[in-house]
């Protein structure tokens, strides 16, 4: 499974053979045929085991004490997440047009929606399901920016998006 991860992350899905896992991992192709059937469910496999990883590892990520640590914490979230799981963000966002990739990671976010829109409900937001629309976007783009390294500054934008909603 790591090498399956690492090659699926770097080379990219379609690039990479059941072949050249097995090689990568020292093992015979018939090990994985064994375990997974195909490179699908393997792939598959990857992704809900990365999911059940980064939820065993942030449990309680979305306890709500007040609208603006929530808010902070949700907006440091991308950058923690992909420092953990690295290449797991990585084949996640080399996958955003995966169908299966998509369906799980809108499993994952589903439950967000309702505990954002609940805190810009209550710091007294105009529209409070817009502007966690833009919120949940903004993370979004943070989260794949970051798995890929794409920006050097981060951080600096996530400082800017606290200070749009004034929480720092």
């Amino acid at each position: 499974m790591e090498a399956a991860l690492l090659l699926f992350s770097v080379k990219g899905y379609a690039d990479t053979s059941t072949k050249l896992i097995a090689k990568e991992a020292n093992v015979s192709e018939a090990l994985i045929f064994k375990h997974f059937e195909n490179k699908d469910k393997l792939l598959f496999h990857l992704i809900k085991s990365g999911y059940r990883r980064v939820l065993v590892q942030n449990k309680g990520m979305l306890t709500y004490h007040d609208p603006k640590s929530f808010l902070r914490y949700m907006i440091d979230l991308p950058k923690k997440l992909v420092s953990e799981e690295p290449l797991f963000w990585k084949l996640q966002e080399r996958l955003s047009h995966h169908e299966f990739s998509k369906q799980q990671h809108i499993l994952f976010m589903k439950p967000v929606d309702t505990v954002v829109n609940k805190a810009f409900t209550e710091l007294g937001m105009e529209n409070p399901a817009l502007e966690t629309q833009f919120l949940l976007l903004l993370i979004d783009t943070l989260w794949k920016k970051e798995a890929t390294g794409d920006m050097e500054n981060i951080d600096e934008i996530a400082r800017l998006i606290k200070m749009k909603y004034g929480l720092e």
